[in-house]
């Protein structure tokens, strides 16, 4: 009799080794399509949303008056919109320390700062593209004017 019971506990681990081995492996199933379902929520694939197709760019005017406002400028910067400073209302050392402090923020961004003009500059952010120079452009005029004179 304790043949029988040996055999009988032996075939009833393996059934119930089976059912443990069933159920990880629909644990691990499961797991699986919610990591797929996870993946395919993140990668956006080739559907735009009307919302950002229609989004347009903003472009921002400043002229500060102190060292103090560069930080609203640069936070401007930081949320991907082009700035246009005008610094002919700041005395000449808070001027510089304003251009290195966006220069800075520029960088770090990963955007673009360029003269236009005495005491104006154009920062932009990596969503916008600058193509031309004005400061040519300038020059050629200040060259005609004083050929006039």
């Amino acid at each position: 009799m304790s043949m029988k019971n040996k055999f009988r506990s032996f075939f009833t681990l393996d059934d119930e080794y089976e059912y443990i081995e069933e159920e990880v492996e629909d644990d691990y199933e499961e797991e699986a399509a919610q990591r797929q379902r996870a993946t395919k929520k993140q990668e956006p694939g080739n559907v735009v949303s009307l919302k950002s197709a229609k989004s347009s760019s903003k472009m921002v005017l400043s002229e500060p008056s102190s060292y103090n406002e560069a930080q609203d400028i640069a936070d401007q910067l930081v949320n991907r919109r082009a700035v246009v400073i005008n610094l002919q209302r700041v005395d000449h050392h808070q001027a510089k320390r304003i251009v290195d402090f966006l220069s800075g923020t520029v960088y770090a961004i990963g955007g673009d700062i360029q003269k236009l003009g005495t005491q104006t500059f154009l920062c932009t952010p990596d969503n916008v593209e600058i193509s031309g120079s004005i400061s040519e452009m300038i020059a050629q005029e200040d060259d005609d004017i004083n050929r006039r004179w």
